[in-house]
């Protein structure tokens, strides 16, 4: 599958994704809270986004993010670039449903900027671990 022989350990991605996973956790909760607070609507059809739902999410899809590094760190022969450009598609896919949702343009806007910010937090710190 591979041709690449200088394959890196997952241990540096682990350790410096696994607190990026977790700081973008606390920023998306941070963010649901404050909008909430601010009096923007986490309804989406008609049932309530409860707020630890946004990092309990980013925990979740933030880990799929290592893993990905970490498998292009061993597959890909250019792990950096193809774990960018595979992220950046990702993140614009993850927007597609709030785009299309039904609700409030305030609400829309928190949901999307809850999906940048984790990127934003997330993917700079994997990619800068990657040859």
């Amino acid at each position: 599958m591979s041709t690449r022989t200088d394959v890196r350990p997952a241990a540096p991605l682990l350790r410096a994704g696994l607190p990026a996973v977790l700081l973008a956790a606390v920023a998306t909760t941070a963010l649901a809270a404050a909008g909430n607070a601010a009096g923007i609507s986490l309804d989406v059809a008609g049932e309530p986004i409860p707020v630890p739902a946004f990092g309990f999410l980013t925990v979740v899809f933030g880990l799929v993010g290592v893993l990905l590094a970490v498998g292009m760190s061993k597959w890909s022969r250019r792990p950096r670039r193809t774990f960018v450009i595979t992220t950046a598609a990702l993140t614009a896919l993850s927007l597609v449903p709030d785009a299309l949702a039904d609700v409030a343009g305030s609400t829309r806007a928190l949901l999307m900027t809850a999906h940048l910010v984790a990127a934003l937090i997330i993917v700079p710190v994997l990619a800068r671990r990657l040859p």
